[in-house]
């Protein structure tokens, strides 16, 4: 049924948002250099490797797999980038991701694989559903947690997980969206082991 509503809803929202997400990418393009889609390697459901897509919100020459912006004033994030990301507008992609069946509309955030590589054996629960757009981490914390935190929050979400689950953790995230509170956006402090964030 899950996957049934991933498909129905991801396609529904891929028509309806077609032309904002046209829009986007040509304004991405004429700002400034490079793709309007960045693409990154994740680590999925049982483990698989996918490429992500996101809006590309940094400048070309970055490095893909460096620490996460901190803040809005990061000198990496183009001007446009800042602004889709404080609207989590540049996740709008992962949406083709959700109609190919490497993500679902909720589930845990998908994360890199060398992260997924220090995880203990309960934490690696998490690799037992479909990663999703938004979570039980993101819609109740998201930048005010840790990494590790979120872990915790993402082990409980699969083994607790329903229909009313998800419809709640939807609910409470476009609550979150239409606050518009763009420190949200921002991890503070992500990990208590720097050595997640870096290489």
């Amino acid at each position: 049924m899950k996957r049934l509503l991933d498909i129905l809803l991801s396609l529904i929202a891929l028509i309806v948002l077609g032309p904002l997400l046209l829009v986007i990418a040509a304004m991405i393009r004429l700002g400034s250099k490079g793709p309007a889609i960045f693409r990154q390697s994740r680590i999925g459901r049982h483990g698989r490797s996918f490429t992500m897509l996101k809006f590309r919100t940094m400048r070309v020459g970055i490095d893909p797999y460096g620490r996460s912006p901190h803040g809005g004033d990061d000198p990496r994030l183009t001007r446009l980038g800042r602004w889709l990301r404080e609207r989590s507008l540049d996740e709008l992609p992962q949406l083709l991701n959700v109609l190919a069946g490497q993500m679902s509309l909720v589930g845990p955030r998908p994360l890199y694989e060398r992260q997924a590589a220090k995880w203990n054996e309960r934490q690696h629960k998490r690799l037992e559903v479909r990663p999703g757009l938004s979570g039980y981490a993101q819609a109740y914390g998201r930048a005010g947690l840790t990494h590790e935190e979120k872990i915790e929050m993402d082990v409980h979400y699969v083994e607790n997980r329903s229909v009313w689950m998800d419809t709640k953790i939807v609910g409470r995230t476009i609550r979150n969206l239409l606050a518009g509170r763009s420190e949200d956006v921002y991890e503070q402090r992500y990990s208590h082991d720097e050595e997640y964030e870096s290489h």
